[in-house]
């Protein structure tokens, strides 16, 4: 028997794995009393990219309460296509409808392209920034709130 009489408390000894790449799991990674704040120290990668894509509408919310065409914004993980298709992989495709345009982002083509957090974010931002600026017929630029480089 062990030191503790059969009681068991606490997470086991020893490292707590990253088996097959999916991040770190056990009792403190898992919403709940043991994990710091009740956050999960692992997100899903579609939750990320929608983080990252709200983050980004955002910082660009000024512009949806002056501009009058109203514009949706919805993520798809791939667009579908036909079989016999040879151009790049779209990033993202516009929807237009009577009363509302919608964007769709392709979250794997953007993903796929990217290397860093810090590169998918600039991909995001100009493919945002680009749409937005074809919908209400201005430059990207004058859009884009963020510092100049």
């Amino acid at each position: 028997m062990d030191h503790l009489g059969g009681i068991v408390s606490g997470p086991r000894p020893g490292r707590m794995r990253d088996r097959r790449g999916r991040g770190k799991r056990g009792p403190l990674s898992l919403p709940g009393p043991l994990s710091p704040s009740s956050i999960p120290a692992h997100r899903p990668p579609r939750e990320e990219f929608d983080l990252l894509v709200g983050d980004v509408l955002t910082s660009l919310r000024s512009h949806f309460d002056i501009e009058t065409e109203a514009v949706e914004f919805a993520v798809e993980e791939a667009p579908l296509l036909p079989e016999d298709w040879v151009e790049e992989v779209p990033l993202s495709t516009l929807v237009t409808g009577s009363a509302i345009t919608r964007v769709v982002l392709f979250r794997l083509p953007m993903t796929h392209r990217c290397a860093t957090e810090l590169e998918l974010l600039d991909l995001l931002w100009t493919t945002v920034l680009d749409r937005l600026g074809e919908i209400w017929h201005m430059s990207p630029d004058d859009l884009d709130p963020r510092p100049r480089r």
